[in-house]
């Protein structure tokens, strides 16, 4: 079976995040007002129906964010200069059509800001209805409620806006984009070029996709490329210097052929490098590695717990509990691209195999580290009493010598039935060799620690996703389960 018929196929909420200056020309103010009336335009939200606000009131939400600034300057001396000042946030969180109520759109909005922003910063969420796709425009201030501190973007911002958006979206039961990089730049990509079949792909993104094309046949020439691109209903036109465009039946303007235009790797230096083969053929970039995903807990069976004397204030939460975890494993699923049953039994196994096999080598290294660490001492020891015991055996064993140095030669005596025991008839190493060993073993148990750590993470993850799934179609145990109360 595959997790597909859950969520929507169709890809649908998206966030865009960006950060507002001051424009050139406007003072403070102007750019404020200016950047929060676009929001909260009566036309776009109902007469202002659609508006909710987060310690402030929208309607005077440009004073206060202005306050809110002077008041945090007074409080710590720090003032930004004017071309890198931030006055606030703004994130834009999009909707499939149909799927969602302005209502409820507005609700998801607050819900996400406030747990973007925990709290501490004043906000203001507007939906949108005057396009297709509802839609929020978010804004929040850059100074904290308390006036100590100003907002801080920070590397990697607008994926994790993306994964919370996606999380609270799956809480509400709304379907959520799959896979947020699919063009060849790796760039996230805005609504609406999340469309697909409802919106024509833009003309750069249907060069680009001819121009691959063409390259997989690998033209003779650049005469012959050009050719193939006519050929595929581009006009190739000729403009001065030499310098060529493309255009498309259906669009008004040309394109220009250089990388700034179509992006890197589509230029002609680059195309050309195709075709002599000092480049290769450009294939699909889907991203870098993705990241760890957050912690999973089992759900909660809660016939089970309410039979215990759990009152109604227990079940109202363990519901709402049962759903966010459910929420967060299917985007573990979708971040790791198992849509298929099997396919995550499959990767379940392999993952508890792998950190079965991790471990094993992981105490066996440690075990010959430590025979290898006593060893040395035995043999540090037995190097430093051995003098004692020399003069012990001159001495003719004597009574007096012995009472002299009894500590030393227990000593002795201790390290060399060490070194026996620990080398079983084999011959004592150097300690040059036993030093280099030591260094060897414990730069392996270092890495083994890093895999193990890591196979351990994910098998967790894998075993707590696969037990939620289990209990959502009733497969845990190879029996059908009694159905959880909704």
């Amino acid at each position: 079976m595959t997790f597909a018929a859950w969520k929507g196929e169709l890809p649908t909420a998206t966030t865009y995040f960006k950060k507002h200056k001051i424009s050139k020309g406007e003072t403070i103010a102007q750019s404020l007002k200016y950047r929060l009336d676009y929001g909260k335009n009566p036309d776009k939200t109902q007469g202002g129906e659609l508006i909710s606000s987060y310690e402030c009131d929208h309607m005077t939400a440009d004073a206060e964010f202005l306050l809110a600034k002077a008041k945090y300057k007074a409080a710590t001396g720090r003032e930004q200069r004017r071309e890198a000042d931030v006055l606030c946030y703004q994130i834009r969180q999009s909707f499939k059509p149909g799927e969602i109520t302005p209502e409820e759109a507005n609700k998801v909005g607050y819900e996400t800001a406030m747990r973007w922003t925990k709290g501490k910063y004043a906000f203001f969420v507007a939906t949108h209805t005057d396009r297709q796709h509802i839609h929020n425009h978010i804004y929040y201030n850059a100074v904290s409620l308390d006036y100590s501190r100003k907002y801080r973007n920070f590397l990697g911002s607008s994926f994790a806006l993306r994964r919370l958006s996606d999380r609270v979206c799956l809480e509400h039961d709304l379907s959520v984009i799959q896979n947020p990089k699919l063009h060849s730049q790796g760039q996230y990509l805005h609504y609406g070029q999340w469309l697909g079949g409802d919106r024509r792909p833009s003309q750069k993104e249907q060069l680009r996709s001819i121009i691959d094309a063409i390259l997989t046949e690998r033209p003779a020439d650049l005469p012959a490329f050009l050719a193939a691109l006519e050929a595929s209903g581009v006009q190739v036109i000729h403009g001065r210097g030499g310098v060529l465009s493309f255009q498309l039946p259906g669009f008004a303007r040309p394109a220009r052929w250089r990388s700034s235009t179509l992006g890197d790797g589509y230029g002609p230096e680059a195309v050309q490098a195709v075709i002599d083969g000092t480049a290769p053929v450009r294939t699909l970039n889907t991203g870098s590695a993705r990241p760890a995903p957050r912690r999973l807990n089992l759900i909660i069976d809660i016939q089970q717990r309410m039979a215990q004397g759990k009152g109604p204030g227990y079940e109202r939460w363990a519901k709402i509990y049962n759903l966010k975890q459910m929420a967060a494993a299917l985007q573990f699923l979708q971040e790791y691209g198992l849509t298929d049953y099997d396919e995550l039994a499959a990767k379940t196994d392999a993952a508890v195999d792998q950190e079965h096999t991790l471990a094993g080598e992981l105490r066996a290294v440690q075990e010959e580290l430590t025979h290898t660490a006593a060893l040395m001492g035995a043999v540090v020891q037995y190097a430093k009493t051995r003098p004692v015991f020399d003069g012990y055996k001159a001495a003719k064993y004597s009574k007096k010598y012995l009472a002299q140095h009894e500590a030393e030669l227990a000593d002795y005596r201790e390290a060399k039935a060490t070194m026996n025991d620990l080398l079983d008839g084999a011959k004592l190493p150097k300690m040059d060799a036993l030093k280099q060993k030591r260094r060897e073993l414990t730069e392996r148990k270092k890495a083994l620690t890093a895999q193990y750590r890591a196979a351990q993470k994910e098998m967790r993850e894998l075993v707590t996703a696969k037990g939620n799934i289990d209990h959502l179609i009733n497969l845990t145990g190879g029996r059908a389960d009694k159905e959880q109360t909704r």
